[in-house]
């Protein structure tokens, strides 16, 4: 009722004026009574019937409260209440964007909080989620590469998959290369208006049969933009390690990002490159990234408008039958 209720407009919300009588049909109501003043004299009482208190004397007000009810949803009837039922033809233009991953383990590091992974996969999805009309996919890597999905608009199964990723999984290393060839072949098919790679690593191509930049030269090719963020603080950050006892201890370990790589890869295939060296400028360069690469949308809303007097009418009218049943049969001797 509450839902239907919201959904209601008046086609004439001018008449609510009318609502002005209320208030001056009371205060007539109120002098009238006050000059309605009678008394009897009785030489005895013994023959009336007892009292019946203060609630008859309300009572006899009863019809009138329903007139002035009765009144006021006709009111609101004649105001044409309306819902309405809307639907959108939408067509979009899509962005195809894979994400793809560095999962090696100088990920660890905890320079951005709890670290540099769990930071990356966190943002990501708030990312996924700001993006729903999006085929999106998702590739890791280190030492080797693995698609953990292909292009998918289902974003509930791709969040679950982001979760799932942990240290471990695939040999250790960085093949930046190989990670950005696997994710430029999920995209050479894709007949999207554009087609996006979001590289994130924190360290060196050490590992892969494909260079950094011949990857980059392969995007290209096949129309690939590569926006490339290096994850880390400048400097020194914070690596846990296990110590002979079973805790956790912390070493201070140098950050090194090959940036140049980064930028030219950025650079050749039309993106940008961003470092991320704490937890808000990561979440502010996936904002930037996510204003970049906006899908265009047009929408034709139609509206179909369906007339809601008549619940309020026939409230009115059972509100007055009651009033005219009172004053002729319950209320007619005190009246």
């Amino acid at each position: 009722m509450l839902r239907w209720w919201n959904e209601i407009q008046f086609a004439n919300p001018e008449l609510f004026t009318l609502f002005a009588l209320i208030p001056i049909l009371g205060v007539a109501y109120f002098l009238k009574l006050r000059k309605q003043k009678a008394s009897i004299r009785l030489s005895t009482t013994a023959f009336l019937p007892a009292s019946q208190g203060e609630f008859i004397q309300w009572l006899k007000h009863l019809p009138f409260v329903l007139t002035l009810t009765a009144l006021a949803l006709l009111f609101m009837a004649l105001a044409r209440p309306q819902s309405s039922l809307s639907w959108q033809d939408v067509t979009t233009e899509g962005i195809d964007i894979v994400i793809t991953l560095d999962i090696s383990g100088s990920m660890r590091a905890e320079d951005l909080k709890p670290n540099r992974l769990e930071a990356s996969k966190n943002v990501a999805l708030e990312f996924i989620g700001s993006r729903p009309s999006d085929r999106i996919g998702l590739v890791t890597f280190s030492g080797e590469s693995f698609t953990q999905s292909p292009l998918t608009t289902d974003h509930a199964v791709l969040k679950n998959l982001f979760k799932d990723i942990k240290f471990g999984m695939i040999e250790d290393g960085t093949a930046i290369g190989l990670g950005l060839a696997t994710a430029v072949n999920r995209l050479r098919n894709s007949d999207a208006k554009s087609k996006v790679v979001i590289l994130l690593t924190d360290g060196f191509n050490n590992q892969g049969s494909i260079p950094p930049l011949t990857a980059a030269e392969i995007a290209r090719e096949f129309g690939v933009r590569v926006y490339t963020i290096g994850v880390g603080t400048k400097g020194l950050a914070p690596f846990p390690f296990q110590t002979h006892f079973g805790t956790t201890a912390y070493q201070q370990v140098e950050v090194k990002i090959d940036e140049e790589s980064m930028k030219e890869i950025a650079k050749m295939t039309g993106g940008q490159y961003f470092r991320a060296t704490n937890n808000r400028s990561l979440e502010a360069i996936y904002e930037e990234i996510d204003s970049l690469e906006k899908s265009k949308i047009e929408v034709t809303e139609y509206r179909k408008k369906n007339e809601e007097f008549l619940p309020f009418a026939l409230l009115a009218a059972l509100l007055l039958l009651m009033e005219f049943g009172l004053k002729n049969t319950l209320l007619k001797t005190i009246n």
